[in-house]
């Protein structure tokens, strides 16, 4: 069976649903090029709990976690089907690592899932099984349980984080549009590129000390840790290929990073 790269996927805000734009072209045509996996596991930046939660649900409900948008967004749907058996898989592996996971049966697809999934594979006929990710534990915790993971890329299996390489809402109030750029997302992004294209994992465990703005880029960590997700289930010596999907309202970055 072919291995599977990992994929770290900047979500962006729930509009990109309905206003899909170059994220959208550009999961298009990763999904295009990728060899179509048996089923998905994602962490999403929008299911955060102390211990990493598991959801095996055999038909996980679209979650719109949301307020405030229009209303044909929450008549979206993304009816992908779970995967059980694929979730008892990643407890397994879970529990092999340390890390003391628990099942959630009720658990349904959040915006961090089914957004970029609906872009990636439309038909939405690929089982899901969704992760937490635990932002009080920080990157290295997330690196590990991405390493746990990792075996899956063998088995037919897409690892994919959902967050954000740069999100900080505050800035919404600030004036910032695609004309005028948040000052600190290109140095952020850059300094992300370069220190994966390095292979430097301990720099980038350590971002939040060594970074440029890396507290303008993430006042929380929530929305960087999927990637850190990725990374650890890209194994030992990964190749890691950033997509540009652009820079939405001026201060999301909607990198797309693909690991192999």
């Amino acid at each position: 069976m072919t291995r599977l790269p990992s994929l770290y996927i900047s979500h962006g805000s729930p509009m990109t649903a309905l206003q899909p734009g170059l994220t959208g072209a550009r999961l298009a045509e990763l999904a295009a090029l990728l060899p179509r996996p048996q089923a998905i596991v994602i962490a999403s930046a929008h299911w955060l709990s102390q211990r990493p939660q598991v959801g095996s649900a055999t038909a996980p409900k679209t979650i719109h976690d949301f307020g405030g948008f229009p209303a044909a967004l929450y008549q979206l749907q993304y009816p992908a089907p779970g995967a059980p058996v694929l979730a008892d898989r990643v407890m397994q592996l879970l529990d092999q690592a340390g890390l003391a996971p628990v099942v959630d049966s009720e658990r349904g697809l959040d915006h961090g899932a089914w957004v970029p999934l609906r872009l990636l594979y439309p038909a939405a006929d690929i089982p899901v099984v969704p992760v937490s990710i635990q932002p009080e534990l920080g990157p290295a915790h997330q690196y590990a349980l991405g390493q746990a993971l990792a075996p899956l890329r063998d088995e037919g299996v897409l690892v994919i984080g959902s967050g954000s390489i740069t999100h900080n809402l505050h800035d919404l109030r600030a004036g910032y549009s695609d004309e005028r750029q948040a000052p600190y997302v290109q140095p952020f992004i850059a300094w992300i590129e370069q220190k994966l294209a390095a292979g430097d994992i301990d720099a980038l465990l350590d971002y939040r000390r060594q970074a440029p703005f890396a507290e303008r880029a993430h006042p929380t960590d929530e929305h960087l840790l999927p990637l850190f997700v990725a990374l650890g289930a890209a194994g030992a010596n990964a190749r890691a290929e950033r997509i540009d999907a652009g820079i939405d309202m001026g201060l999301l970055a909607m990198d797309i990073y693909r690991f192999d």
